[in-house]
């Protein structure tokens, strides 16, 4: 499949979006889809068990580098998401991104743009980006 790219995702967002139109309407969806995504993840944990979380105070030696951390530090994942889990995760993420790419386009600002913007400064501060 060829690779999509942000305008013609823009252009679907824009074109199949009726209902919310309002930046108030956005915002919320947005947090909506948001919370959903999340959901979504917990319950592949809580219901179905697909994967587990383990987690811990991570363990940061004292004379470990800020490059060092990447390898020591763990996401506290266990296990693999089952294809349903996926699946699911994948839907809401994408109604996330969906309302995401509709906030840019209500506020003139291009999806492109911002991916570049945000792999810009991610490519500058590597490792010290610690947000």
């Amino acid at each position: 499949m060829a690779h999509l790219k942000c305008e013609d995702f823009e252009k679907t967002v824009s074109e199949c979006l009726l209902r919310h139109q309002s930046i108030l309407d956005l915002l919320s969806k947005c947090q909506e889809s948001s919370a959903r995504a999340n959901r979504a993840i917990i319950k592949s944990v809580t219901t179905c068990g697909c994967i587990k979380i383990e987690a811990q105070k991570q363990p940061i030696p004292p004379d470990a580098s800020l490059i060092d951390l990447k390898k020591i530090f763990s996401n506290h994942l266990k296990g693999e998401l089952c294809d349903n889990c996926r699946e699911i995760i994948i839907d809401e993420l994408g109604k996330n991104l969906f309302y995401i790419t509709a906030l840019c386009n209500t506020l003139g600002i291009s999806l492109q743009e911002v991916i570049e913007e945000e792999n810009s400064k991610s490519k500058t501060l590597g490792k010290f980006k610690l947000t």
